[in-house]
């Protein structure tokens, strides 16, 4: 298995085989600042060390390459703003093209109050060369402030499926396949860490065309 141990909050020292970080998280929570995170290769040692209070998420898939560990420090993580008016959300790449995994892409979304994102509703579960590869993914969520709630819905036609989740903090939802989307509810900000994996380590996604014409 390959893994991707990703700091939710408080801080931490790691060893990675010969590896050592003594310090590694800067945010408190969530909500107040960018991520620190250390990819694992397969075959990989791991001990770690809370430095006061830890929350933390190993995300894990199975790989067969080697190599050594990375380390992703808060200021490496990519930040993109994507989309436009109630469906605008800032996208965090933790584990991405310049982090050497062989099936892990990693990050994280932030849902400003009363928005949407992963909108247009998009899927991954087809092999279509240059178009659509299939990836597995799974959200985990915090809200802000912790009462409130977020909407993900999930849908595929040709399987039958079509459910929308009331989603809370501390939420995780598994999506094996079909199109799927996130509102946050009015007064709160909506968080979800978002782990895809699969042969293909690029997010190569189709939108519902149905709702494509939006644009941002």
């Amino acid at each position: 298995m390959e893994a991707a141990l990703v700091v939710l909050g408080g801080r931490c020292e790691i060893w990675a085989g010969e590896q050592h970080w003594p310090r590694v998280g800067e945010r408190e929570e969530v909500f107040s600042g960018r991520a620190s995170a250390l990819y694992l290769p397969a075959g990989s040692n791991l001990r770690v060390k809370a430095l006061g209070s830890l929350e933390a998420a190993l995300i894990t898939s199975p790989a067969s390459s080697k190599g050594e560990a990375v380390l992703v420090r808060p200021e490496e993580v990519a930040v993109h703003t994507v989309g436009s008016d109630n469906w605008r959300r800032s996208v965090h790449e933790i584990i991405n093209a310049r982090v050497p995994a062989q099936r892990l892409l990693v990050g994280e979304t932030y849902n400003e109050p009363g928005a949407w994102s992963s909108y247009p509703p998009h899927k991954h579960d087809h092999e279509i060369p240059g178009k659509e590869a299939p990836l597995e993914e799974i959200y985990h969520f915090r809200v802000n402030p912790p009462e409130g709630f977020g909407i993900q819905r999930s849908y595929s036609p040709e399987r039958g499926l079509d459910e929308a989740l009331v989603v809370k903090h501390g939420d995780t939802v598994e999506i094996p396949f079909g199109y799927h989307l996130v509102a946050a509810a009015p007064g709160h900000k909506v968080y979800y860490l978002w782990a895809l994996a699969g042969k293909e380590r690029e997010l190569q996604a189709q939108e519902d065309p149905a709702h494509s014409w939006v644009k941002g």
